[in-house]
């Protein structure tokens, strides 16, 4: 991983950055999105490159008690397999002990299985889905 990144918590990060850091792996950004996820956050990791810009974020929504839940794990796309986005799970997991959470959930792509559990440790568990829009 490149020395020239920098990893915080909690650090500002504008709904503009966030929608570029989006588009930039191919993604589709919706605007005003973190402006409104922001308020339901035990926090976020933010990456940035030597010359400030996001490369790397992840967010931590929780429950207000025990569980926190990884959500929107994203990495540039000129800077993806380079550890950022282990390095930002790792960083969200350290924060989330810290604030008393005993549980860290992820939902993921099937893809992605390799990274959350062997690069970021989860564990495979029973879990329950419902695609809302689906319910008639």
């Amino acid at each position: 991983m490149s020395g020239e990144i920098s990893y915080t918590w909690r650090d500002p990060i504008t709904d503009e950055e966030l929608a570029d850091l989006v588009r930039s792996h191919g993604g589709r950004a919706e605007a005003g999105w973190w402006d409104k996820a922001r308020e339901h956050s035990l926090g976020w990791v933010g990456a940035r490159a030597g010359d400030g810009v996001l490369v790397g974020f992840v967010n931590v929504a929780w429950d207000g008690a025990d569980h926190a839940f990884l959500i929107d794990t994203k990495t540039r796309g000129s800077y993806q397999r380079r550890g950022i986005a282990t390095a930002v799970v790792r960083l969200a997991a350290a924060r989330a002990r810290a604030a008393g959470c005993e549980w860290l959930h992820v939902d993921f792509e099937p893809h992605l299985r390799g990274f959350y559990f062997e690069a970021c440790g989860f564990r495979s568990t029973e879990a329950g889905l419902i695609h809302l829009p689906s319910l008639a």
